[in-house]
């Protein structure tokens, strides 16, 4: 499959600030290797040396215009070009590479395959992952037990650092006794890798990144208790870093303790930046929604952004010069510019994603799959406004980074 073209969402005449771009590619499959049986004693436990981390290649470039900004003076105003809307489980969207899921609470990009891409896609409630890869019909990956009540189910998904060799990849689920880690491959069982994070009637979803050297990130909610996430001594409201067995990273903060970070309620995303040099965590909790930039050791009490509106904060993707967070309850693309330390320097520029805009609806968890290209799914059939083809699995391309300002 080679890419052949690009469609561009845009406003009839000059792009403004609410502009999202979609990439459109060909037709083309993802042919994955298949999975090899792996002994527990060696895949699963036992001494474990950080390696480097999995981080995308190039993948696809679509030849688009950017995003946000003003048009060149000598440049041709482009005009919207309409989408039929979706017949059933049929989306005429060439982003949109699957259909008909159930809520999708995670997303984790696969390792593009030459100009192939795609991800897996968890449905929260159902624990069902899928393989979503443009151009093939979506297949199923692995089935967890999951128990969605409180908000909980299957919130996060993360490949394996060494995906490349054990082709392993970690979910956060709730199960009926409790919030936990699980891996699996492909057609596998889940095996428990940290148990024990409180549960309760909410505050029980979760989520997962890569800690950028060869480690794990978690984000765990406070099981409906918001003093938990005050307690050292305990898992809920944390971000904890561990290594692929499930212990305490090393050069954590507290030696035995995964912990390298408090105050959390209820996370909906958690992403690093592609050199690992510092990562994010976004939070539902409380009266506002916040953006925090984690830091071993400290806890999460000056956020980096805080919306009053309350979007619904949920994933996030760094991109160096540009941080993006997608909500899952306003629909919207929340993009913020970011210097090379890491400080947002202006207000987010805000993408209508909603579906009375040709969009997408509501947006959970999203993932980088190139320097241009990321993958998110839509929760529109969880209070939202679904179509006859969610929920979905879509590619965005990312935002262009400028001064922006608040819609």
């Amino acid at each position: 499959m080679r890419l052949s073209s690009a469609l561009v969402r845009t406003l009839t005449g000059r792009p403004s600030t609410r502009t999202l771009l979609i990439a459109l590619t060909a037709s083309g499959s993802l042919v994955l290797a298949s999975c090899a049986t792996f002994d527990d004693s060696t895949s699963a436990s036992g001494d474990w040396q950080p390696t480097a981390e999995l981080t995308p290649e190039r993948g696809p470039q679509p030849d688009l215009p950017e995003v946000g900004g003003e048009r060149e003076p000598d440049a041709p105003e482009r005009t919207r070009e309409p989408i039929p809307p979706p017949d059933g489980c049929t989306d005429h969207d060439p982003a949109v590479i699957a259909t008909c899921l159930g809520p999708v609470g995670a997303v984790a990009a696969l390792p593009p395959h030459g100009t192939e891409i795609g991800a897996l896609a968890g449905e929260r409630e159902s624990g069902t992952v899928h393989a979503a890869v443009e151009g093939a019909d979506p297949r199923e990956f692995a089935s967890l037990e999951v128990d969605a009540t409180g908000d909980g189910g299957l919130t996060g998904l993360a490949l394996s650092p060494t995906y490349h060799e054990d082709r392993l990849v970690y979910a956060y689920i709730s199960t009926e006794e409790d919030n936990r880690v699980v891996r699996f491959a492909e057609d596998g069982d889940a095996t428990p890798v940290l148990t024990g994070i409180p549960k309760g009637d909410s505050g029980n979803a979760g989520a997962l990144g890569h800690g950028g050297d060869g480690t794990l990130l978690v984000a765990t909610g406070d099981g409906g208790d918001p003093d938990a996430a005050e307690d050292p001594d305990s898992l809920a409201g944390k971000v904890l870093r561990i290594d692929r067995s499930g212990d305490a990273a090393e050069g954590n903060p507290e030696p035995d303790s995964p912990v390298i970070a408090g105050g959390l309620h209820s996370p909906g995303g958690l992403c690093a930046s592609q050199d690992g040099t510092r990562s994010w965590v976004t939070d539902q909790g409380g009266s506002v929604d916040r953006l925090y930039r984690i830091e071993p050791g400290e806890d999460l009490s000056a956020p980096a952004w805080t919306w009053e509106d309350r979007p619904g904060v949920a994933g996030c993707a760094d991109w160096s010069d540009l941080l993006m967070v997608t909500t899952s309850n306003t629909g919207s693309i929340q993009s913020m510019p970011i210097d090379e330390d890491g400080v947002i320097t202006a207000e987010p520029q805000v993408s209508d994603t909603r579906q009375d805009g040709n969009g997408y609806g509501r947006i959970a968890d999203v993932d980088v799959i190139s320097k241009e290209v990321a993958v998110a799914g839509t929760v529109n059939k969880a209070g939202g406004d679904p179509v006859s083809s969610d929920d979905r699995v879509v590619l965005l391309l990312r935002p262009e980074a400028g001064s922006g300002g608040a819609d």
